[in-house]
């Protein structure tokens, strides 16, 4: 099969799937190996990214998603009339950045690092499926562990955990994570 023609049937795959492809699936409908299937994304991705269009594909955790390119929001949320959540509080987002850096982390712990009850914050993260329970640790009352979601890396604009900043703090509880977002936010659209 030409690259064009498989270049076509991974951009159906994706755009019909909705949500992120995993790269497993891809490489399975088409019998390609990982290494071929994901250069010929990463040239599709180049491709959309120079073009003037007004759709990408943003790769996930070796996963694949078509989505409409940030700048494009407003017109976007217009047509699905789009109600706008209530933002996370200063408690939500320093939970999810502790959560974010010390994942798979019990309530206990992100307890201990913000010195105070963290129940209402975890729930929230929980709703707006940021974070996901992740099994139970070994240990007597066998606590929930927690670990961000594809969602998290999605709305953040990360590819995988490794994209994380590289922190040079003391304490979590310093973190203002929504820094951190207008930060990526501003590297995103030089």
């Amino acid at each position: 099969m030409e690259i064009s023609t498989i270049e076509c049937v991974i951009e159906s795959l994706i755009f019909s799937y909705g949500d992120p492809l995993p790269l497993d699936k891809i490489c399975e409908i088409l019998e390609l190996d990982k290494k071929t299937a994901r250069s010929i994304i990463k040239n599709m991705m180049d491709s959309y990214n120079r073009s003037n269009r007004g759709i990408i594909i943003r790769e996930i955790n070796e996963k694949y998603q078509m989505c409409s390119k940030p700048e494009y929001f407003d017109y976007v949320s217009k047509l699905y009339q789009i109600r706008q959540k209530q933002a996370l509080s200063q408690a939500a987002y320093e939970v999810l950045a502790i959560i974010a850096y010390n994942q798979p982390i019990t309530k206990a712990k992100i307890e201990q690092i913000r010195g105070v009850n963290s129940d209402s914050a975890v729930t929230r993260l929980l709703e707006r499926n940021l974070v996901k329970e992740a099994g139970k640790l070994d240990v007597p009352g066998r606590p929930r562990l927690y670990e961000t979601t594809d969602e998290f890396l999605r709305c953040f604009g990360f590819k995988s955990l490794r994209d994380l900043p590289l922190l040079d703090i003391d304490d979590l509880s310093d973190l203002n994570l929504q820094e951190l977002v207008d930060e990526v936010q501003e590297e995103d659209n030089k």
